[in-house]
């Protein structure tokens, strides 16, 4: 679907476009031809005799929503004309009072009055088909929405701006320009060579593989942006698992006693440390026990951190390193760990140095009970994921399993390339998988997506957007 494909919009919809909930205001979104002469039927106006489109475009205006006779709420409308709107379209944003009752009335009236109600994600599906946006900015916005820190929305603010707009359309520039030339010197070898080409191209489609390369390569802390760190909190029975998952928490979502095995399942919980988001799972301790409930506890703790990002593996500063627990320890070997020795309040002088032998890293010292040494906790976190704060010129994270593939895609592409070079193919061999490069670079932007697939995608979105 390339934007001179996009179809012609004919019908007019509306939703709620605010939580429905009982809050001071809510606001009622309607897009496309007909918006103003729907808002004509059921406005008026308290200072003015003018029609809603008679008014000047970005102006708001006090009045009623009525449904015949009925004054159905007082409201403030937004006027706002294309193509300076969201959707590109003539758009008009009723605010009315909050509630969820009154908020139905008036989009009842609205929809009873001619528009459709609008599905998820198709205001922002207007603005990808009417051009006014791509579709990595229309993805995006409701990444902005799901953001769970500060760093996922720095990064979704970094794409809605046109970060990967930029980096994609001019990976894809270079990749139309070396098939131009090359197909413009096969119909016309006597004005333009080829000689000395390849040894330009080959260096030319390094450098492009080495930018998607790092694209690509920052997906999996794109998916740690938006999903939060998966991070598991493991040891053996009564360490203080859940107490350190209610101290993250800031409340109680944990049981915490001093009986051995009182957490049976995975309990997990989202947090955000220094604007990093953590998906805390506090699991069963791990041991050697007959209960079967308790057996299928430790069991999914085990599977919890084969899954993991991040490891924080507790142990008691009261007792000794036993060799259950040196068996734990063999199974978090090769994964991110931090270890943590827990309880130093009740003794004076905690020993790490076994579990720094053990482990291979500086341990460090805490006291989940009394709060101490979480900031170091917190700093190691940090700079074992993110080395510097994001920001919205340097860093770009790509976030969507979709764009990775296309990168991936052209990634693979530029490769064949590489070896149609090396192998001293014919010119023509090299803009077939050029082509396939630059069109599957497009599928990111929407310049080269079929119909079915953006679909999809805007079904994820929220209703109202």
């Amino acid at each position: 679907m390339r934007i001179a494909e996009r179809r012609t919009i004919v019908d007019t919809i509306a939703a709620i476009s605010t939580g429905l909930s009982n809050s001071g205001i809510s606001i009622i979104r309607v897009s496309g031809p007909e918006t103003f002469h729907i808002m004509d039927c059921i406005f008026r106006g308290k200072k003015t005799g003018k029609k809603l489109s008679e008014q000047k475009s970005h102006t708001i205006h006090y009045g009623w929503i009525t449904d015949g006779n009925e004054i159905v709420d007082e409201v403030l409308v937004s006027v706002m004309r294309a193509p300076h709107t969201y959707t590109a379209e003539d758009v008009a944003e009723i605010n009315c009072h909050g509630g969820s009752l009154v908020t139905k009335k008036v989009l009842r009236t609205v929809l009873k009055s001619g528009a459709r109600l609008a599905e998820a994600g198709e205001f922002t599906k207007r603005a990808f088909l009417n051009g006014r946006i791509d579709l990595s900015k229309a993805e995006a916005v409701m990444e902005v929405i799901r953001a769970k820190s500060d760093l996922a929305l720095k990064n979704s603010m970094a794409q809605l701006q046109g970060n990967v707009l930029k980096e994609i359309s001019d990976l894809r520039e270079k990749m139309i320009h070396y098939t131009a030339y090359i197909e413009a010197a096969l119909d016309d070898p006597e004005h333009i060579s080829l000689e000395g080409f390849t040894n330009e191209l080959k260096a030319s489609i390094i450098e492009i593989r080495d930018r998607l390369f790092r694209l690509i390569s920052s997906a999996e802390n794109g998916r740690m942006l938006r999903e939060g760190i998966r991070t598991v909190i493991l040891g053996k029975p009564n360490v203080g698992k859940s107490s350190l998952l209610n101290l993250f928490a800031g409340e109680e979502r944990a049981i915490v006693t001093d009986i051995a095995g009182t957490t049976r399942d995975t309990i997990e919980e989202t947090v955000t440390v220094r604007g990093i988001a953590l998906s805390l799972i506090d699991t069963a301790g791990i041991r050697s026990t007959e209960d079967v409930v308790e057996k299928i506890g430790v069991e999914k703790a085990k599977k919890a951190a084969q899954d993991a990002d991040l490891i924080l593996y507790l142990a008691d500063a009261t007792s000794e390193i036993t060799e259950e627990e040196k068996e734990i320890l063999d199974l978090i070997s090769n994964k991110k760990s931090i270890i943590l020795l827990n309880k130093i309040d009740l003794c004076e002088a905690p020993d790490s140095s076994v579990l720094e032998k053990l482990t291979g890293q500086k341990v460090l010292c805490i006291s989940a009970k009394e709060e101490e040494g979480l900031d170091a906790l917190y700093d190691r976190i940090e700079k074992m994921f993110f080395q510097k704060e994001l920001s919205y010129n340097e860093d770009l994270y790509i976030t969507g399993e979709r764009q990775k593939q296309s990168l991936q895609d052209a990634y693979d592409a530029m490769g064949k390339v590489l070896d149609s070079i090396d192998a001293g193919m014919p010119e023509d061999f090299y803009s077939i998988d050029l082509m396939q490069g630059y069109e599957s670079l497009g599928e990111i932007t929407g310049e080269s997506v079929d119909e079915d697939l953006v679909n999809t995608i805007f079904r994820e979105f929220c209703m109202g957007k």
